[in-house]
């Protein structure tokens, strides 16, 4: 099969030990990002299987219509709103995906929640720029940790927050919070009180139709001073502009994200308003770029391929195509 990697912004795919699982197969990997349908259109024309990384290439009908050649898209984790799995499942293209642990974007989470409260970026800068302390860090020891969604990655760091000695909550859905109270943590008593009490807020809510724009400028506006969000989970979370605004109102005091609402090419201007503020933490969605996370995300993008290949496919999220089209890629 001929096979598409695009996106690699790192280089990287092709270190990874699972890459040799392509093997008799002719791979290309792009290093670079292309925008629109035109363009999308011409790179990937000549592939049978595409694998995506994430959410970095959006697959819709306007652009299937133009890869006639297409056969599998085989996507890193979970299948997202950037495919439309219904145009492609009316077009004979099959569309497998896979699953993380989500340990790597726990540790990020920890990390930024960790290097905010104690303004670690501003502070080794400082230092590099020959000066010395410059601001008053607060512990997290003793604090009140707002987990939303007890979730496979909320589940992680809300065993961060309970070794680093916080009080932890929970907030979600009714499920969510079962399985919280099962594992024996505190439910926040309702959403006013989740967003006013808690002295961290982080996000682990997947992003789907009900949940866009869930966290509304006046859930942040109810939020101390001295408060943190952490967003490592989807940028369309929050209302449109209301963490921006509430930051420079002051309500929470300081926010960590690592998600942003477009990515890549569009922030490498640093005109995002986010990038401007000094209470913001930012990051370039580096929660899941991680070698191990990589070689599970790859190895099972690939796995499905090769299976695929064969005759055998797995994992697909759309098993009814199989009997729409022929299994056998077309002749080279």
């Amino acid at each position: 099969m001929r096979i598409a990697v695009p996106d690699d912004y790192q280089d990287c795919v092709r270190t990874l030990a699972c890459f040799g699982r392509l093997a008799g197969h002719e791979v290309t990997v792009f290093n670079d990002t292309v925008h629109g349908t035109d363009a999308l259109a011409q790179r990937l024309q000549d592939f049978d299987a595409v694998v995506l990384t994430r959410e970095r290439t959006r697959i819709d009908a306007a652009l299937l219509d133009r890869l006639p050649r297409l056969r599998l898209i085989s996507q890193t984790g979970r299948i997202a709103s950037h495919v439309d799995v219904a145009a492609c499942t009316a077009r004979g293209v099959a569309v497998a995906d896979g699953r993380g642990s989500g340990a790597a974007t726990a540790e990020l989470t920890w990390a930024l929640l960790l290097a905010s409260r104690r303004h670690l970026v501003d502070e080794a800068n400082r230092l590099r720029a020959g000066l010395w302390q410059g601001h008053l860090g607060q512990q997290l020891f003793g604090q009140r940790l707002g987990v939303w969604s007890y979730g496979r990655i909320g589940q992680q760091v809300a065993r961060y927050g309970r070794a680093f000695g916080m009080q932890v909550w929970v907030w979600g859905r009714e499920g969510s919070t079962a399985a919280a109270r099962a594992d024996g943590f505190e439910v926040a008593p309702s959403r006013e009180a989740f967003f006013a009490r808690s002295d961290a807020v982080c996000l682990h809510v997947r992003l789907v139709p009900e949940t866009r724009g869930l966290v509304a400028r006046a859930d942040l506006d109810a939020m101390k001073p001295s408060a943190v969000l952490v967003n490592t989970s989807r940028w369309e979370l929050l209302e449109p502009g209301a963490l921006e605004a509430a930051l420079r109102a002051g309500r929470p005091g300081y926010a960590a994200v690592d998600v942003f609402e477009q990515e890549a090419e569009p922030l490498r201007g640093g005109d995002h308003p986010l990038l401007a503020l000094p209470n913001a933490l930012c990051t370039p969605h580096i929660g899941y770029v991680e070698r191990d996370n990589y070689e599970r995300y790859f190895g099972m993008a690939f796995d499905n391929i090769v299976a695929f290949a064969r005759g055998e496919p797995q994992n697909l999220v759309n098993p009814e195509v199989l009997d729409e089209r022929p299994m056998a890629p077309p002749a080279r």
